[in-house]
């Protein structure tokens, strides 16, 4: 098929297939007059790095990934991205645990409120944070 027939069967700009022949994530065949050519491999190949970057790999990580020829290599490779996803999913975790806390909080301010300053002062370094009030009054986590 064209490139413009495996564009449109993944919902893709040309570009991108062109930027991903360069970076090395696809090597179409060529036709006379080196028009590019993609047969069922190729189509497998766009999926699969479709799918990679869904889960978040970057085109390095799915190049490297591509050419390991190594199950070994490619399974610990897999296993480092799986932990940085733990670590990701966790932070987002947090983050949404203030956010759902934030609508049914009995404190005026969310700044107030010791989870979010946990939170806050965790992003500081751990240190503990000034209480917020100065000699212009309340300084509240998003503004004066």
């Amino acid at each position: 098929m064209s490139i413009g027939e495996l564009a449109g069967r993944f919902g893709l700009a040309t570009h991108v297939l062109r930027y991903w022949e360069s970076t090395g994530l696809l090597d179409p065949a060529r036709a006379p007059h080196g028009r590019r050519r993609y047969d069922d491999t190729r189509v497998i190949r766009v999926a699969v790095v479709l799918r990679a970057k869904r889960a978040g790999l970057s085109p390095d990580d799915i190049r490297e990934l591509l050419r390991a020829g190594d199950p070994g290599a490619r399974r610990q490779r897999l296993a480092a991205h799986r932990e940085e996803l733990r670590r990701r999913m966790a932070q987002a975790q947090a983050c949404l645990d203030i956010v759902e806390c934030a609508p049914g909080c009995a404190h005026d301010d969310l700044a107030d409120h010791p989870r979010f300053r946990e939170a806050v002062a965790a992003t500081a370094g751990g240190e503990d944070l000034p209480d917020g009030t100065g000699t212009n009054g309340p300084t509240r986590w998003y503004g004066p």
